[in-house]
């Protein structure tokens, strides 16, 4: 189905409908990395407008703007500490609780694990994210690999067409899923970038919709084969959601510990540069060239790399939840790839 212009496609971003350089740097990119490319592009944008700009310097000694600019920059940042702690209470808030509260998610967690366990025929399922979600993955491409192998190569009719096309959907992504899972490792990026390959949601849909639509057409090995096929997919959906959150609450601890350790810096500029520098005494060159605008756009970068970390990671964790709001079978994308169901009230 993927790719043959009747369901949207497997891969996230051709779902997204966004360029693949986009995608790159709202998700795939490393944040340190985006980061460092946002610092550049800020110092380039202060260092060149006050190179181009004739009288730069000249507006920067008769001015306080030195003063306005970084006091502005030391209430940001005192502001953004403070958001950091916010961030880690309300991580902490999801891990505190008493003993019943404990106990209650632990044997969810134990309950979810048995019925994953019985799913994919083994005695315990697996301990890693990775490896729970390949093993489901892998699970429900055999499944439908069932699936297929229960409908006769003789068969040509419209429910055999269905089957066909969306089994070899499964099977194929089920294949790119796994293979991007098998060396991922939680707390990187990779694990939830190969879930959001695997498009689920869309597949319940159309298995459930052959289930209903063509119910009196099936026999009983068909009708078994679909069955466990949904029931496969649709434990993909509570894990896939549950790592997604405990990858958030990972990135919130790292982009916290970031933060705090780049507003010292951040803090000490912009204190400096309040208290200590003048800039209508400031007279260096290079080359014969004036450094006071060099001066104020390093110093400037400097102050404003806690937010560039923010919203470097905001970045990806907004662009994660906007393309997984909800769960199961909703289609919340604009697509013309998507067929038309009618409800029947009758029925």
């Amino acid at each position: 189905m993927a790719g043959d212009g009747d369901a949207p496609s497997d891969r996230l971003r051709e779902r997204a409908d966004q360029s693949r350089w986009k995608l790159w740097v709202l998700l795939e990119a490393d944040r340190w990395l985006v980061t460092g490319i946002l610092v550049v592009l800020v110092f380039l944008v202060l260092a060149g407008a006050g190179y181009l700009y004739p009288t730069a310097e000249n507006a920067i000694r008769t001015s306080d703007s030195v003063d306005t600019l970084f006091q502005g920059f030391l209430t940001a940042t005192i502001t953004g500490v403070t958001l950091v702690l916010t961030l880690n209470q309300l991580v902490l808030s999801q891990e505190l609780g008493a003993v019943k509260d404990q106990r209650e998610r632990m044997e969810g967690a134990m309950e979810f694990r048995a019925d994953a366990a019985e799913v994919i025929q083994s005695a315990v399922s697996p301990s890693r994210p990775a490896q729970f979600l390949r093993a489901l993955v892998q699970v429900s491409g055999d499944r439908a690999e069932e699936l297929r192998e229960a409908v006769p190569e003789s068969d040509d009719g419209e429910v055999a067409s269905e089957i066909a096309d969306l089994t070899d959907s499964l099977v194929e992504n089920a294949e790119g899923v796994s293979s991007g899972l098998d060396d991922a490792r939680f707390g990187e990026f990779d694990v939830i970038s190969s879930a959001l390959n695997f498009n689920y949601s869309w597949k319940i849909f159309t298995a459930r919709r052959i289930r209903e639509q063509y119910g009196d057409e099936l026999d009983e090995e068909r009708t078994e084969a679909l069955d466990a096929l949904i029931e496969v997919l649709q434990l993909f959906g509570p894990a896939r959601e549950h790592f997604k959150t405990l990858y958030f609450q990972w990135e919130l601890i790292n982009l916290s510990r970031q933060i705090l350790v780049a507003s010292v810096p951040a803090l000490l500029v912009s204190a400096v540069m309040i208290i200590f520098f003048n800039d209508a005494t400031y007279s260096a060159t290079v080359f014969g060239v004036e450094t006071l605008a060099l001066v104020m756009a390093v110093a400037a970068t400097v102050a404003v790399v806690p937010f560039l970390i923010l919203l470097a990671y905001v970045m990806r964790i907004a662009t994660v939840t906007q393309h997984t709001l909800s769960i199961g079978p909703f289609i919340l994308r604009e697509t013309d790839d998507v067929t038309e169901v009618e409800w029947n009230r009758d029925s």
